[in-house]
Formats: C-alpha cells, structure tokens, sequence
C-alpha cells in the first residue's frame, strides 16, 4: 500500500480530517460568500504555493468555514515540527536496533508520534469559541428586537459556522461549548424558521438545538430547546404536543434553575388554555410564579434576549392564555395584558420585544370585545396595526387574527367595529412569510 502523503498546510490537514475533497471546500465557499473559487486556486492554497494571503472577503470566508485565522490555515499543519523530529528519532533507533525489542519500540514511537499529531490538531483557534459566543450572544439579544430579514442572513451563518467547527477535531472541554453555542444557533433558527410560518422546519431546527443540549449535557439548553419545540406547536395549533414539550423538559429545567422553567410552566398554561382547560391553566400560570421565586440565572439565561424569559413575558403568555377563558375571564385577561405592556414599556431597551409586546396588546384588545368596549379594543390594536410588513412575523398575525375571529362572534355592526375588522383584514394580508 502507498504510504499517505504528509499534509502540506493546515488547509490540506483540515480537509483530510473532515474528509472533504477540494470540490467539497470550493462549493462551502462559494456558498457561504457568493464569489467563485477556480479549482486552480483553491489547490494552490492547499499545497501552500501562495505568496501572502489572499483579498480580507477571502480570508474572512476561509476563517468562517475552517475557524482558524488565514494565516495558519495557509501555513504548515499543526504537528509538523514534532512530527519531524520523532522521524528523526525514530530513523536513527532503527538503525542501531535490530533485533525485536528494537523494531517493537520504534513501531511504539510511531503509534505515539501520530497520536500526539492527531491529539494537537484542533481546527478551533484560541480565540474562536469566544468570538462564536459574541456573536450568538449579539444574536440572541437582538433577535426580538430587530426585523428578522436584518439577522436572518448572519444567524445561518453562524449556524453553518458552528456545525463547521464541531465537524472538525477539537479537545472535549472545546466541543462541550461548540455544542451549546451551536444548540443555541439553531434554537434562534428554530425561531426564525417560526416566525417565517414554516413550522415543519422550525421543530427540526429545534430538534437539532435538543441533540447538541445532550451532546453538551446541558440541562439548561435541553429545557430551553423544549420551549422552543412547545412554542412551535402551540402556534402551529397542536395543543397537545405543545403541552408534552413543556413537561418533558421539566425534569432539566429542575436542574437547571434557569428561567426556562418559568417558560416551559407559562407555556404549558397557554396551551392547556386553548384546550378549554382553563381552570386547571390558572393552575400553572400560579406555577410558574413559583418557578420564577426559585430562578437562578443559568448559562443559557447569560446570553440575554431570546435565551431568558423575563418578567414582561411571563406577564404576555399569562394574559394571552387567559383571553381563551372568553368573558369570564376578560377582567383578569385585561390585567395581565396591561401588566405585560407596562413592563415592556418601563424595560431597558435590551429587554423589549416587538412580537411579545403586539400579542399582549392582542390580548387586551380581545378582553375588551369581550366586554363590549369596542373603542378600546381599537385603541389596544392602534400599535399593533402600524406595524411593518418586516415586523408581522406568524405569532403576531395569528394573535391578530384571532382579534379579529372574537370580534366576529360578537356580532357588533358598528361603525368602529367594521373599520377595526378592515383593518385587521388588511393588516394579515400582508406578512411575513418563507416563499416557497
């Protein structure tokens, strides 16, 4: 058998342990950048036949794919000088040692030489993992702040990126933070993918969050992953799925101690709501203030944003599972969903959410059909009708909807109530959506 050529840069070792051919790495990199890749170019960057680095776009989608800096990437692979001088070593006891202890000990030497080599090669750089982290952490915090077209372009990216790293070799206390920074990424597109109303994708981009949470033995993103696969279901209208994800991640959600386990008990509440269990979602909306007494902010809660499930919120879900309850429990419906607003209009900047904040205002102008007060219910809607396209993401036309459904039932022909049915007509027609 011929022997296997050593690697001649870091690029052309990356690529063996990753078991990706050159055409493989040419088509990564014209995906992720959009610029062609001859494969005249790309094997002279493999074989290291290059002076200097490449134009910085070609260097920023090398860095992205392999998380490494050029440089090194074009530079010799890692393990190159101690793999020479164990050669020599080697070389040097075979040729004063013939008999078999001799050949046994060199054959050792080699086995140890390319395990050390193997053992050394890392495709994660030292600062790698905490620029990935800074990135998702960003992410996180502005996901329910922003547009989703403004993010969604990057959130895939740092995805693909995180998938990259971990598909190469890396220490385990390395993979143990690749696993949750890439769990937490495909939870933002588990949401992404939610609010494009593709609920399909969006359980299997949550699935994938789950895997990396027991990759990661990480309760905490386990019971954050479970609250994103019951958020998906209570939206697509499968009550009773959306029930089972919030108490199959009860049990590490315990562990935890993060706000997640005030998320998967005010879920649960919404859902059992829309089942016509009203009572017994009275029930867990008060379980869920028991969990909040016992948060202690988890890893996952650091990240901000998306990955907490703060007092505003708990406020939101509380009222939005309520409005089920109808007439009877307009009143209390009306309260949490004032509560809701006011605490998201007194939050910092960094804790508000455009999407939370219309479905509490949904919410309120609901209880207020419910008793009559047409005027309001207009008034409740003025925020949530004004609105951008870019903003009207699936939870919030389906809570808008639902507005509209309520006011229906109540059989009001007034002036105000035809208008507001317009406009809520109107407002649904056009949102955001995946366009297949």
């Amino acid at each position: 058998m011929a022997e296997k050529a050593s690697p001649r840069t870091r690029l052309e070792q990356l690529l063996a342990q990753r078991h990706m051919t050159v055409d493989d790495f040419r088509a990564r990199f014209e995906r992720l950048s959009g610029d062609s890749l001859s494969a005249r170019q790309a094997y002279r960057w493999v074989a290291g036949s290059v002076k200097g680095l490449p134009y910085p776009r070609a260097q920023g989608t090398l860095e992205r794919i392999f998380g490494e800096p050029a440089a090194r990437l074009l530079g010799p692979p890692l393990g190159a000088g101690v793999l020479a001088a164990s050669s020599r070593s080697a070389a040097t006891h075979r040729g004063t040692n013939s008999d078999w202890q001799g050949q046994l000990v060199a054959l050792s030497a080699e086995r140890a030489r390319d395990f050390l080599t193997s053992a050394e090669a890392t495709n994660v750089g030292t600062e790698t993992v905490d620029q990935l982290a800074d990135d998702i952490r960003r992410l996180a915090v502005a996901y329910p702040r922003q547009p989703l077209a403004s993010l969604l372009g990057e959130i895939v990216d740092t995805q693909s990126h995180a998938f990259g790293l971990l598909e190469g070799r890396q220490r385990p206390e390395q993979a143990r933070e690749l696993y949750l920074l890439a769990g937490v990424a495909s939870g933002l597109m588990a949401k992404a993918s939610h609010d494009l109303g593709a609920p399909h994708d969006a359980i299997t981009q949550a699935r994938a969050a789950y895997t990396c949470a027991d990759n990661a033995g990480h309760d905490g993103l386990r019971a954050w992953a479970r609250g994103l696969q019951s958020l998906i279901s209570y939206w697509a209208g499968r009550l009773d799925d959306a029930v089972r994800y919030a108490e199959q991640g009860s049990e590490a959600a315990d562990r935890a101690k993060g706000t997640a386990s005030v998320w998967l008990a005010a879920g649960k509440a919404r859902a059992l709501a829309a089942l016509g269990k009203v009572s017994e979602a009275g029930e867990t909306i008060q379980r869920a203030q028991d969990a909040r007494e016992q948060v202690r902010p988890d890893e996952l809660d650091g990240f901000g944003g998306m990955c907490t499930f703060n007092l505003p919120r708990q406020y939101y879900y509380a009222a939005d599972a309520m409005r089920w309850g109808g007439a009877a429990e307009s009143e209390r419906t009306e309260r949490l969903a004032t509560q809701a607003i006011e605490a998201y209009e007194a939050a910092l900047e960094a804790d508000r959410a455009f999407g939370d904040e219309a479905g509490a205002r949904c919410a309120l102008a609901v209880a207020r059909i419910e008793r009559g007060e047409l005027d309001g219910a207009a008034e409740a809607m003025t925020d949530v009708l004004s609105l951008p396209t870019a903003r009207r993401i699936h939870g919030v036309v389906t809570s808008v909807d639902y507005v509209r459904q309520v006011l229906a039932r109540a059989g009001r022909k007034a002036n105000v109530a035809l208008e507001l049915e317009a406009a809520l007509l109107g407002f649904s027609s056009e949102r955001l959506a995946v366009s297949r």
